[in-house]
């Protein structure tokens, strides 16, 4: 039989500081993420559609059952430790009188404990049921995507969306940026083509593996035009906490324009080829820009994201026509074809992301650097710097035999390219 003594005095302190915590905590009238300052472009405690307020609202059951949990315990072993704690040294070696228990205490306890596993298995069953698929009233008005993962990068593709190409009819398809209409439901097949992978959109919808040789899949629906960060959740490699894509919902009108657009061809900019590379514009390279360091974008694209992608499909100004002709001259010179696809211009390779409307993309390098001339530059000058292991470098620069890049490029070279791609709005 257990035997019971006095709680020596020392141990009356921790119990009231962590219940005059959680009194704190919940009676301050502050909201949850008010309390712990929850906020962030991934946070998940602001949701942006049914699928991750379905979850917000389950976890949130899960948060209210354990905090009364909480509260119940701790007070019981507060008042357990001021009533019964040691008033002297003798009562620290007094035996208090043993009994084996109360019967009725401990069927309540375990009566109250399936209680509250069933106040969080109802909603969680309901959960599981309507995150699963789209609702049947609404699966007639379902758009369909793919999202293929690569290490790293995400390639989107719309099959209901066919583009003419070398090859054939295919799907229209993107590189780390899904865009879809606002309002309506979207389910995602997940595919990947080398390792596990995991894909989440924090705002809009929980994480799903992304298995080889299995398919699997999600839904999920903006209610709200904007913005959206989205990531692979599971290790998958070197770069994998910097594989990243963004999710753009817009209204029903934008999305139209924007679809007109994406099923054209890549633009060409007219003009006599130059005779000689236009001085470099945009090489501007800064030491020590690895990954730790870039993560971010310009303080404007940061504070909007989604007022620069907007700005991102409008053609600039000031484009050097020279310049660009020179940059798709070298984008086949370079044998960037071989791993990128731009329709109607040169290149079928599919290693890499398709580049046919890249320059309208607000990021590059699978979400990590902001799509600008100056971060492009670097990008091409020395991708393993911000990505490292990424094919590109080690499949594109070096000889895999050798060690030795297989070709350089200049700064010249690389304005001329920085120039054509951010021309292929």
């Amino acid at each position: 039989m257990t035997r019971i003594r006095f709680v020596p005095r020392s141990l009356s302190r921790p119990a009231i500081v962590l219940l005059g915590l959680a009194f704190l905590v919940f009676a301050s009238g502050c909201s949850f993420t008010e309390i712990f300052a929850l906020h962030g472009p991934q946070s998940t405690y602001h949701t942006g559609g049914p699928v991750a307020q379905k979850q917000w609202d389950l976890f949130m059951v899960t948060v209210y059952v354990t905090a009364f949990i909480f509260v119940v315990v701790g007070s019981v072993l507060a008042y357990a430790t001021i009533k019964f704690r040691a008033k002297s040294e003798a009562d620290e070696h007094f035996e208090a009188p043993q009994g084996h228990g109360n019967p009725l205490v401990e069927i309540g306890l375990i009566v109250g404990s399936v209680l509250l596993l069933v106040i969080i298995a109802i909603p969680t069953l309901e959960g599981i049921w309507y995150t699963h698929d789209v609702p049947e009233a609404e699966k007639g008005l379902a758009m369909d995507v793919t999202a293929t993962a690569y290490q790293w990068w995400f390639k989107f593709e719309y099959p209901s969306l066919k583009v003419k190409g070398i090859a054939g009819e295919t799907p229209l398809a993107t590189g780390n940026e899904l865009v879809v209409p606002a309002g309506v439901p979207v389910r995602v097949q997940l595919r990947t083509v080398d390792v596990i992978h995991s894909f989440w959109i924090p705002k809009l919808a929980g994480k799903v593996d992304m298995i080889p040789n299995r398919g699997n899949f999600l839904w999920f629906k903006a209610d709200q035009p904007g913005y959206f960060y989205g990531q692979c959740a599971e290790y998958c490699g070197d770069s994998h906490a910097i594989m990243r894509f963004r999710v753009i919902a817009l209204a029903q009108d934008d999305f139209k324009k924007w679809v007109e657009n994406q099923m054209a061809p890549a633009r060409n900019v007219t003009a006599e080829a130059a005779a000689t590379l236009p001085h470099a514009q945009f090489a501007n390279y800064t030491e020590g820009t690895g990954p730790g360091s870039v993560l971010a974008g310009s303080a404007e694209f940061d504070a909007d994201p989604f007022a620069a992608w907007k700005r991102k499909q409008l053609v600039p100004s000031d484009e050097n026509a020279a310049q660009i002709a020179a940059g798709r001259k070298l984008f086949s010179e370079k044998t960037c074809i071989s791993c990128h696809t731009i329709r109607g211009h040169e290149g079928i390779g599919i290693t890499g992301p398709e580049l046919t409307h890249v320059g309208a993309r607000s990021t590059i390098a699978a979400g990590v650097l902001e799509n600008n001339p100056h971060r492009m530059s670097q990008w091409i000058h020395d991708p393993t710097a911000f990505k490292p292991g990424n094919k590109m470098f080690n499949g594109g620069y070096i000889d895999v035999q050798t060690g030795q890049r297989k070709f350089t490029l200049n700064d010249d070279e690389i304005a001329a390219l920085v120039a054509y791609l951010q021309s292929l709005k």
